[in-house]
């Protein structure tokens, strides 16, 4: 309803074979661009501020370029870098382009790993300079070092004072500038101990070189280079000499998948994009594992290692109910039986009257839910027929116009709601846009029967509660329905996310205000008082000693307290609907998504010591500020 903006998306290809074998076989040397376009378009639903590639050459003389890299702004930031690579083969004879030993020695991108980065702003910071994938040059080829990814990390200040004691000078204030740096610090130190090494076995000039690139531990920097790492991150790399990597956080927080054959190791933050781009089934994909490492070293051998011991799983739910496509087999399993799971709750809020009641969803993200909101309610009417027609059997035997009567029956649907426009950003003045606001849905006119008809209308989620009271309610409430019953197919979103989706600040989230309002219509400020004073007096403790004590706002209310508060301060003005909303339970979420228990933002239970220091760090500034 409310797009969040959120973690990235990151896209790797490493040839395995010459270019001169993707030419015999596919026609073409470009087969590993191609291939990374494909990737990044089919994940373009996790970042529409920016887009960058690089690319780097395996064989490439002293003298000439190897490593290459373009970046852009804007939603058609995939296109325009794709565009500007092209641009360098343009004019070039058919002849010379089909030949892939000639590009490889002449042509920028025509290379053997590829590496692409979708990004989505989560610290506000925006401009080319902050567009992944980020480099850092050195004349020696192995300390050369190219780096992008899908993360955010809770404990920056801390990994910049680590880094700025031994020396170093971050040009940038960021996490990946500091990432960056720390890896590459790490990778100075090992090309280092190699060329030790090498000078002890009497080794001189080149050959120097081709140890140092021959030897390189990649696996060693991580180990060394990401401890210190507080977040959830999926970093990819890879160096000038060829080195590649992709790694996941420990808790498993960020996803990232894999596929490797004879021919190509690619690595993608989601496994559809994977499946139609290299004509898979789901199970030839592998799911990198919580701190886990795959590595692939410039000869072309790919081992999988475990850098850091893995940590309680908490992988994102938030991936399976709004985040990744819905076209990956277990997602679309999943979302449906968040929607199936409501059943009981929306049967409840429209008194059991299924005969005046039409079912719809706010698109786009949560038609998968409503599909399976239907599900559980065509099942529940076959039960009611089921036994309807057992116990008329059980005086006659029906006849057709009885058993029409019971048959005719049926779950109503309807796609009422309709996205329709995109507000510009220079509509600015508040009158003018909050009017505009209410026109980005548009409605299905005569979709159900005034004043009789019950509206069930399914999102994916209810964070902020703008676009529900600036829009969405009042343009439902000309269709002038019985009863708005609004669902979200996960719980309530109460507290800020820190490892990598924009939603930092608590006044943003209505579950909160609404809590807030309670608080101060039953007298109990002095709760929120206390909470503060509570957060205040371990401000400056180690973020392992923090306790959440955010969790404190909530716990005096019901969910269906706070949802009932909401609805009070999301009603439009004029609008007099009778107006519901029905959550999802904790319980629920974990039943239909049993492998991604990460649920902070609905419960508070950060998975990491830096993202409890920076929830109780947010109740501070709002108090604050208030």
């Amino acid at each position: 309803m409310e797009p969040l903006k959120h973690e990235c998306g990151v896209a790797m290809i490493r040839l395995l074979k010459p270019l001169e074998y993707y030419q015999q076989k596919y026609g073409t040397w470009m087969y590993g661009l191609n291939k990374l376009y494909l990737l990044m378009e089919k994940q373009h639903n996790r970042g529409q501020e920016g887009a960058g590639l690089a690319c780097t050459k395996l064989h490439a003389a002293p003298g000439e370029e190897y490593m290459f890299r373009e970046r852009a702004l804007g939603s058609g930031a995939i296109t325009e870098i794709f565009q500007n690579v092209q641009q360098n083969f343009k004019g070039i004879a058919p002849e010379k382009l089909s030949d892939a030993r000639w590009a490889e020695e002449n042509l920028p991108f025509a290379g053997e790993i590829y590496m692409g980065h979708l990004r989505y702003s989560t610290t506000g910071k925006s401009g080319l300079t902050y567009v992944h994938p980020f480099l850092r040059r050195n004349n020696w080829r192995a300390k050369n070092l190219c780096l992008c990814g899908n993360f955010n990390l809770t404990n920056v200040d801390e990994v910049f004072q680590e880094i700025t004691a031994k020396g170093q000078h971050p040009r940038i204030y960021s996490d990946t500038y500091i990432m960056l740096e720390l890896i590459g610090h790490r990778l100075d130190r090992e090309s280092e101990r190699l060329y030790n090494i090498a000078c002890e076995r009497k080794l001189e000039g080149v050959a120097i070189t081709e140890f140092i690139e021959k030897n390189i531990d990649i696996a060693n920097i991580l180990r060394t280079s990401t401890p210190m790492f507080d977040g959830g991150y999926v970093l990819c790399g890879f160096n000038g000499s060829g080195e590649m990597f992709s790694m996941r956080d420990p808790w498993g927080i960020r996803p990232a998948f894999w596929y490797r054959d004879d021919e190509v190791l690619v690595v993608a933050s989601e496994r559809p994009v994977i499946q139609t781009t290299f004509d898979l089934e789901a199970d030839q994909i592998q799911e990198l594992q919580p701190g886990q490492a795959i590595t692939v070293r410039k000869s072309g051998e790919v081992s999988l290692t475990q850098i850091l011991e893995p940590k309680q799983l908490k992988a994102c739910s938030f991936e399976r109910i709004y985040f990744s496509r819905g076209s990956d087999r277990d997602i679309y399993r999943e979302r449906k039986a968040l929607g199936e799971q409501l059943t009981a709750q929306i049967t409840e809020a429209i008194a059991g009257d299924l005969e005046h009641t039409v079912f719809s969803f706010i698109p786009n993200t949560a038609e998968v839910a409503f599909y399976g909101m239907l599900d559980g309610f065509k099942k529940e009417l076959n039960e009611q027929k089921v036994d309807y027609l057992y116990e008329l059997m059980q005086d006659h035997m029906p006849s057709k116009e009885e058993l029409r009567s019971v048959l005719h029956n049926y779950v109503r649907s309807e796609k009422v709601a309709i996205k329709d426009i995109k507000l510009r950003t220079f509509i600015t003045e508040g009158n003018s846009r909050n009017d505009l606001a209410a026109h980005v849905y548009d409605i299905t006119y005569g979709s159900l029967e005034p004043f009789v008809d019950n509206l069930v209308i399914i999102d994916d989620s209810i964070v902020r509660g703008t676009t529900l009271r600036e829009s969405i309610l009042r343009i439902l409430d000309r269709l002038h329905p019985k009863k708005i019953v609004l669902v979200s197919s996960c719980p309530q979103v109460r507290y800020p996310d820190y490892y990598g989706i924009d939603m930092a600040h608590m006044e943003e989230f209505i579950a909160f205000r609404a809590a807030i309002e309670l608080h101060r219509d039953r007298g109990t400020m002095s709760i929120i008082d206390d909470i503060y004073a509570r957060c205040k007096a371990q401000e400056n403790l180690p973020s392992v000693e923090m306790k959440n004590y955010v969790t404190g706002v909530y716990d005096p209310f019901t969910d269906e307290e706070i949802a009932e508060k909401m609805v009070q301060m999301l009603r439009p003005s004029g609008v007099t609907t009778p107006i519901q909303i029905v959550f999802q339970s904790l319980e629920g979420l974990h039943k239909a998504c049993p492998d991604h228990p990460g649920d902070w933002y609905f419960s508070g239970d950060y998975p990491t010591p830096g993202g409890v220091r920076l929830v109780n760090k947010a109740f501070i500034d709002y108090y604050e500020s208030r």
